[in-house]
């Protein structure tokens, strides 16, 4: 890519987006497109191709996705299936129609089935059941891989497919409902830290910014109360503190066993593997890996062409919370809820294409829970 070259990132607010787009004006890209869902509906075929014609971007991340965590998948299965596999219809079709020199999509590791080999290979895919709570969503990211794949076969084009992580950072979804594991934990857990500091400020300006289910800072204290308990954040009567004053014992319920292993990369770190591979890596040289089955039976089979994005290193979900509590200082309770799922129980991914491709990421787990909760302070 020159750096005056046209460059649409499709869901450039969001979480991956916003890294990306960070990442290419870091590195003096000049000529970047964004649209806000306002100024360009994805689910419109005739808008996404209006606008194809009209800008003709050059270069394309697809980072646009309904996306959320294992409640949101389970309960809204039919909008994360059908809102996906649009989305990516419309860009990648149109991407192919109006001469896109190069486009990147982006999916997510939970394209491997439950029982997949640990860390996760790319070779894995389809090789048995998904997990049932995200199936939906998995079965259209593993669409959008296979659209890639047909496009650049049939046409030749050059789209390349990459699968992150579970991803945090700036711009994350902080919803109680909604969002993944890690931010959820994070705001639970510090609204949790303010309640037993008695710290009713904090929690107000947390819900003036976050409102839960409509209630925000200026509901009662009963409401407040009320409604952080439905989400796990429980607060006993009033004990004297260690200076005298008042604090209260506090607990944060957690989902799950705390037993499920997770990998998790920070989204800068994605954003930068993401644009080093569209400056250095080409369809061509993915399915010239050693790592990408070719012949079989004098058919040539090209398949798994998608690359893992992450750290190859994995923590708890237990080990996850309490890293956050400790870094947050909160004192309480961590509550373990059983009789929620744990969803699969590993989810790591075998990282050996991306290095052999020449990147490798650099932020641990520990600094960047620590950035994170500086990011989420910073924006209260």
């Amino acid at each position: 890519m020159k750096k005056n070259d046209k460059i649409y990132i499709a869901g450039h607010r969001g979480l991956v987006g916003s890294a990306i787009w960070k990442n290419l004006q870091k590195r003096a890209y000049t000529n970047l497109i964004g649209k806000t869902r306002q100024e360009l509906d994805l689910l419109d075929q005739q808008a996404v191709e209006t606008f194809f014609e009209q800008e003709q971007p050059e270069y394309v991340f697809l980072a646009a996705a309904k996306v959320g965590g294992i409640v949101a998948n389970n309960t809204y299965r039919a909008d994360f299936i059908y809102e996906n596999l649009v989305i990516q219809n419309h860009i990648i079709h149109n991407a192919w129609k109006y001469g896109v020199k190069k486009l990147l999509f982006l999916g997510s590791t939970c394209i491997y089935p439950r029982e997949a080999p640990q860390p996760m290979p790319e070779d894995s895919l389809l090789t048995s059941p998904l997990e049932y709570t995200n199936e939906p969503y998995a079965i259209a990211k593993i669409a959008g891989i296979k659209l890639c794949e047909s496009y650049n076969l049939q046409y030749g084009t050059n789209f390349l497919s990459v699968m992150p992580t579970n991803l945090y950072g700036p711009n994350d979804n902080f919803d109680l409902e909604k969002s993944h594991v890690l931010p959820a934990l994070i705001r639970k857990i510090h609204l949790g830290h303010c309640l037993e500091e008695n710290n009713w400020e904090a929690v107000r300006s947390d819900l003036d910014q976050r409102p839960i289910e409509g209630i925000n800072g200026n509901s009662s204290t009963d409401t407040v109360c009320s409604i952080l308990s439905e989400y796990g954040i429980s607060s006993s009567p009033f004990e004297k503190g260690d200076q005298g004053g008042l604090k209260s014992k506090v607990s944060v319920e957690v989902w799950g066993s705390g037993a499920p292993m997770r990998e998790f990369l920070w989204s800068e770190e994605m954003a930068d593997a993401c644009v080093y591979l569209m400056e250095n890596v080409d369809f061509k040289d993915v399915i010239s890996s050693p790592l990408v089955k070719g012949d079989k039976g004098g058919l040539k089979e090209v398949r798994n062409t998608h690359i893992n994005i992450g750290t190859g290193k994995e923590i708890s979900i237990k080990g996850l919370a309490t890293l956050i509590k400790q870094i947050v200082g909160f004192k309480g309770e961590l509550v373990f809820n059983t009789s929620k799922p744990d969803g699969t129980l590993r989810k790591l991914t075998d990282v050996t294409k991306l290095h052999e491709l020449g990147w490798q990421h650099k932020i641990e787990i520990e600094e960047g829970v620590k950035r994170m909760y500086e990011w989420y302070q910073a924006k209260r």
